[in-house]
C-alpha cells in the first residue's frame, strides 16, 4: 500500500510496490501453526575479501559469493483479487495525492476484472515459510509463489502485521533453499549490502550498495484511528542499493549472503529508485514471523510511556544531565514502566545493554519482546544512572499472550473481530461488545455495507452481543439476513447494517 511520508526528504515517498496494490479477501488463520525453525547466520565467510593486516578492509572484488548463495532463496510473488470486488471502494482508501501514481487502468482491473500485484519474498525455512511485505499480499484472494527454478506454488497467508509491514506465507514443499537470519544489530553504517528481488518483474535481480543509516523513521506506517492494534514500528535500515517496484518483500543481505532486512520502501518523486531504500531489520523480522507462526498475531510488549528524542532544546528546557537518549514525558494507563519505578523526566540510555539514541531505536528493541518479558532499562535521572527491570505488558495492560481466535464470524462476514477490553468498556460506557478491527474485500460486510473499521457491534437483530463468542453463537443460529447494530467510538448515534447472511 502507498503511505504518505511527511517531512523526511523533499521527495514524495512511496512504499515499494509491485505492478499494483494487492487486494482481495483475507485468508483466515486456521489454527496454531508449528514453530518455525529459523536458520541462524554463521560467522562471515567472505574473509577472503578482507585484509586483516591493514586498518581498512579492501573493497570486494565482486559480490558473487553472496549473490549465488542468496538468490535461490528469494521468490517472486503474485497476489490476485478475483473479479467481483468493488474497485471503486478501494480507490477511496488510497490518498488522493497518490492515485495518479497508479493510473486509471489499475482501478479498472486486469484480465476479466482481476486486480494483481507482484513483489518478492524470502524463504526462511526448508519447509516453505516465506516472509514478505504486508502490502504485497494484504487481502489477496490468491497468492502465487514462483521459485528461482521456476516451480510455482499456491501460497497460504499465515498472518500479517501492518505495524511492521511484514507478512508470513507458506507453500507446501520440502528441502527448499533458504536464507539464514543475521543479527541486524551487527550491521554497520558503511557496510556493503546487496538487495535481491524481482523489480519490474525481472527475476532474481541483484543490486549493491552500502548501509547509509540505521534506525530510520520515515512515517510511512501511519497509525489508524480507533484501532487499538495500530502501533506502527519503524526502525528501517537505509541503503543506497537500487530498489524498485517489485523488490517489495525481497532480501537485503550482507556479503555472507545472510538476511539482514526485508526491502520495504523507497524515497522517490517518480515511484522509481532515487537514491535511498529502506528495509525492516532482521531483528524485527525474526520476532514477527515467530509470533505469526505460533499465535497468528504479533505479541507486542509495551513500556507504557510517552517519549521524545533528547535534543538540545529538551536538554536546556528540562536541565538534563545527558545529551542523548529518550526523554520520558508521561505514562499511559497501567504503565509497565511506571509500575517498575520509572519517573517522568527520566532519560532512557540503554535497553538490555544496547545504547538507544532515538525513539525508533527504542521501538526496535522493545518490538523484540512479548508481554511478560523482562527488559533491563538503564536510565539517567538527574545525572545519576540507574538500572530498572521492567516486565512488559500487552495493549490491555496485562502480561497475557493475546492469541488470535479462530471464529466462524471471521470466516462468514469477512472481518477481523475482538472483544472490547475492560478499558474500552469503561471509556465508551458499554457493558460489552465486539470491535470490528478490519473489514476485508470479498467478505459479506464489504459486499453489503459501508461499515468502517472501528465499529462496535452491540446487537445482532435485537439480541445483545458482549463478546466474539456471543456473535458466533448468534450467527450460527441465523439464516438469511441479519442486522448488525452498534456505534463508533466517540459517537452517540446508533448505526444499523443489514447483511445477507
Amino acid at each position: 500500500m502507498v503511505k504518505q511520508i511527511k517531512s523526511f526528504f523533499p521527495l514524495a515517498f512511496a512504499a515499494v510496490l509491485g505492478s499494483a496494490i494487492s487486494l482481495g479477501a483475507y485468508k483466515y488463520f486456521e489454527g496454531e501453526e508449528k514453530a518455525i525453525h529459523l536458520k541462524e547466520a554463521t560467522p562471515t565467510a567472505y574473509t577472503q575479501y578482507i585484509d586483516n593486516n591493514k586498518n581498512t578492509p579492501n573493497i570486494p572484488a565482486d559480490f558473487s559469493f553472496a549473490a549465488e548463495k542468496a538468490t535461490p532463496g528469494v521468490v517472486h510473488i503474485r497476489s490476485t483479487i478475483e473479479a467481483g470486488s468493488t474497485s471503486s471502494s478501494r480507490r477511496m482508501e488510497i490518498p488522493e495525492q497518490f492515485r495518479d501514481f497508479f493510473g486509471d487502468d489499475f482501478f479498472g482491473g486486469g484480465p476479466r476484472g482481476k486486480q494483481q500485484a507482484t513483489g518478492s519474498g524470502v524463504i526462511i525455512s526448508d519447509d516453505g515459510y516465506i516472509v514478505t511485505n504486508n502490502h504485497v499480499v494484504d487481502e489477496a484472494d490468491n497468492v502465487e509463489v514462483t521459485l528461482y527454478d521456476k516451480r510455482s506454488y499456491k501460497g497460504k497467508i499465515i498472518g500479517t502485521d501492518p505495524n511492521t509491514d511484514l507478512a508470513l506465507i507458506k507453500i507446501e514443499e520440502k528441502n527448499l533453499p533458504h536464507l539464514a537470519l543475521a543479527n541486524s544489530d551487527d550491521a554497520k553504517v558503511g557496510q556493503w549490502v546487496l538487495a535481491v528481488g524481482n523489480p519490474f518483474n525481472l527475476t532474481s535481480t541483484v543490486t549493491a550498495g552500502i548501509i547509509s543509516a540505521k534506525g530510520r523513521n520515515i512515517n510511512i506506517l501511519q497509525r489508524k484511528e480507533n484501532d487499538k492494534n495500530s502501533a506502527p514500528i519503524e526502525s528501517f535500515i537505509q541503503t543506497d542499493a537500487a530498489v524498485n517496484p517489485g523488490n517489495s518483500g525481497g532480501a537485503l543481505i550482507n556479503l555472507n549472503g545472510d538476511l539482514i532486512g526485508i526491502n520495504t520502501a523507497i524515497a522517490s518523486s517518480t515511484g522509481q529508485f532515487a537514491g535511498y531504500s529502506f528495509a525492516v531489520p532482521a531483528s524485527i523480522v525474526r520476532k514477527v514471523v515467530d509470533d505469526l507462526s505460533k499465535f497468528g498475531t504479533v505479541q507486542r510488549g509495551y513500556l507504557g510511556i510517552n517519549i521524545n528524542d533528547v535534543n538540545s532544546e529538551i536538554v536546556k528546557e528540562k536541565n538534563l544531565k545527558v545529551y542523548s537518549g529518550i526523554y520520558i514525558s508521561g505514562f499511559s494507563e497501567n504503565s509497565a514502566a511506571k509500575d517498575a519505578g520509572i519517573k517522568e523526566g527520566d532519560v532512557i540510555v540503554q535497553i538490555d545493554g544496547l545504547k538507544v539514541r532515538s525513539v525508533p531505536e527504542l521501538q526496535e528493541q522493545i518490538a523484540r519482546h512479548r508481554p511478560g518479558d523482562k527488559v533491563k532499562i538503564l536510565i539517567n535521572r538527574s545525572g545519576i544512572e540507574k538500572e530498572v527491570l521492567i516486565t512488559l505488558k500487552n495493549r490491555d495492560g496485562s502480561v497475557d499472550v493475546i492469541k488470535k481466535e479462530k471464529t466462524e464470524a471471521n470466516n462468514s462476514l469477512g472481518a477481523d473481530f475482538s472483544d472490547l477490553s475492560d478499558r474500552d468498556k469503561k471509556q465508551y460506557k458499554l457493558e460489552g461488545g465486539v470491535r470490528v478491527n478490519k473489514v476485508y474485500a470479498g467478505g459479506k460486510i464489504r459486499e453489503f455495507t459501508d461499515m468502517k473499521e472501528g465499529f462496535i457491534i452491540n446487537k445482532v437483530d435485537d439480541t445483545n452481543v458482549r463478546s466474539v463468542k456471543d456473535l458466533n453463537q448468534l450467527l450460527a443460529s441465523k439464516k438469511g439476513g441479519v442486522m448488525l447494530k452498534g456505534t463508533y467510538p466517540g459517537s452517540t448515534k446508533t448505526y444499523i447494517y443489514g447483511v445477507d447472511y
